[in-house]
């Protein structure tokens, strides 16, 4: 069984900041690949930003320059730190993790940009 629990949303003014964090738990110990992905109302679900076992990253282009993934050493935790959030950033933020064959998703939380 394997359990993602994302965490940190809120509500945050655009050019503050905010940190989300998700962590892994149960049969993880072939844990590969976690990204952070979010839906706003109406629209489909957007990958945001990605990485690898081996902490190679990439990004959404909206996002680039503004948004930093991370793993925990353990690399069971991730982290979406958020800089500058514009209002368009706002949707519900979930993470995804492939372990090892089969992509496991979190609840969600919602990150409410406002101007």
């Amino acid at each position: 069984q394997v359990q993602l629990v994302e965490s940190g949303g809120g509500l945050v003014h655009a050019g503050g900041s905010l940190r989300l964090s998700c962590a892994a738990s149960g049969s993880i110990y072939d844990i590969g690949a976690m990204a952070w992905y979010r839906q706003a109302p109406g629209n489909q679900r957007e990958l945001v930003a990605a990485i690898t076992i081996d902490g190679n990253t990439n990004y959404a282009g909206s996002v680039k320059g503004r948004f930093t993934i991370s793993r925990d050493n353990a690399k069971t935790t991730m982290y979406l730190q958020m800089n500058t959030p514009k209002p368009e950033d706002t949707a519900v933020y979930y993470c995804k993790a492939r372990i090892p064959q089969y992509d496991y998703w979190g609840q969600g939380t919602q990150v409410t940009v406002s101007s």
